[in-house]
């Protein structure tokens, strides 16, 4: 069956149906992520979003549920240029096709993703329509895709009631290695592999605007204990329950759009409780604090997108999904100031908040999908809910090659 993509500019591609034949209107995004697509379809920040993958093939090694970031995708739609229908894969539970099926989202393939891209690029994003139906009426549809916004899509994402999750205990020398699994309850998670920042016995609050799994799995291998909160929470309820931590997670749409979340997050921060945030969390405590935030041209949408640490002059390949960016020209740095910037675009990356014991990140120290240069970001969130003092050096080789560094440190002054 054929489909269409029409954009608010008028443009209009024609390819083939894939998932279900249900129109719709969205806003038209683009991620560069050669693989990951698992993780692409259910990460909650792509609600009000259709998503046009440029990797050529998508769908290859089928669907793993384990993977997914969330209970359900979020995405509005698929966009690919071409669609593998029989994966290859001995994890795979189903075929994307199948898997678009079953919670009723709609896709296009067969269109050339390069060239949407590259209007998407010079253009800026745009709204734009799925649809099956032939015989259209382009002047009928352009001032509805003119219109369409994303909304208040936090609080469709955001879970329905808070739960809590235990942290992996020490595994002392028999801990796994790193990729392992270890089961706790319902949740799979890798466990700690840096005993001297196990987390055990340390309560997180995370606020959850449309949060990745892997948030959560990150803090309970490092021996944490989380309880995840609905995104309307009031700040008094969370700093009742006495947390040493609170984490601001991941989420969609515009960050100006959750006034009444600005508002709780100002009581968060005006606590001194330790804070950490990712991504629109990281926007929100900006905006909470009296900065301001911009919608970007296209936005960053990735796993290879260079972040460089301010403290340290070390730069991270990152994981990255977002629209939006804080605004550094008038950020007062009384209350924050600048900790990473993005290599390719000078945009910020990272808050540290003057005084305080919170630093915020615009990228995934998370990743899946993405690299996991980052995930010592965890570490340091830990060490300051633990009041120690943060080590600016190699932070993320401490993992693995902190011993080795100073074993060979030791040999070289005998």
């Amino acid at each position: 069956m054929k489909a269409y993509l029409i954009l608010e500019d008028g443009t209009i591609f024609e390819g083939i149906h894939i998932g279900s034949d249900r129109e719709v209107i969205s806003e038209i995004v683009f991620n560069t992520s050669m693989a990951g697509y698992t993780e692409v379809l259910t990460d909650p920040s792509y609600a009000g979003q259709a998503v046009c993958m440029t990797y050529p093939l998508i769908g290859n090694y089928g669907i793993c549920t384990e993977d997914l970031e969330s209970s359900r995708p979020w995405l509005d739609g698929l966009i690919v240029r071409e669609l593998s229908r029989m994966p290859s894969n001995f994890r795979s539970d189903l075929s994307i096709q199948d898997f678009l099926l079953q919670y009723d989202i709609p896709g296009i393939a067969g269109i050339d993703t390069r060239a949407l891209v590259k209007i998407l690029r010079e253009r800026g994003t745009m709204n734009g329509m799925i649809t099956t139906r032939q015989g259209f009426d382009v002047d009928e549809i352009l001032p509805r895709l003119k219109e369409y916004t994303t909304g208040e899509v936090v609080k469709k994402v955001t879970c329905s009631e808070k739960y809590s999750l235990k942290g992996v205990k020490d595994l002392g020398e028999n801990a796994p290695i790193s990729g392992s699994a270890v089961y706790t309850g319902e949740r799979e998670s890798a466990p700690s592999m840096v005993k001297e920042l196990n987390g055990t016995g340390l309560k997180i609050a995370l606020l959850d605007f449309g949060e990745k799994r892997n948030i959560e799995r990150s803090l309970v291998a490092r021996g944490c204990d989380v309880t995840v909160y609905p995104a309307t929470t009031p700040a008094s309820e969370i700093l009742a329950e006495h947390p040493d931590g609170i984490m601001l997670s991941n989420g969609p749409g515009d960050p100006k759009d959750c006034g009444s979340i600005i508002d709780e997050i100002r009581k968060i921060y005006e606590s001194d409780v330790p804070v950490f945030a990712i991504c629109l969390g990281h926007q929100l405590m900006a905006l909470a604090t009296g900065a301001n935030t911009y919608k970007m041209k296209y936005g960053h949408r990735g796993g290879n997108h260079p972040v460089k640490d301010l403290e340290t002059g070390r730069v991270y390949i990152s994981s990255q999904n977002h629209g939006y960016v804080v605004d550094t020209d008038k950020l007062d740095p009384a209350v924050a100031v600048p900790a990473f910037i993005n290599v390719n675009d000078g945009t910020n990356e990272g808050l540290s908040y003057t005084g305080k014991n919170i630093f915020t990140v615009q990228f995934h120290p998370e990743a899946c999908p993405g690299p996991q240069d980052s995930g010592y970001l965890f570490d340091r969130f830990i060490r300051m809910m633990k009041g120690v003092e943060d080590k600016a050096v190699d932070d993320h080789a401490g993992m693995q090659g902190g011993k080795a560094t100073a074993d060979h440190a030791g040999k070289e002054g005998e």
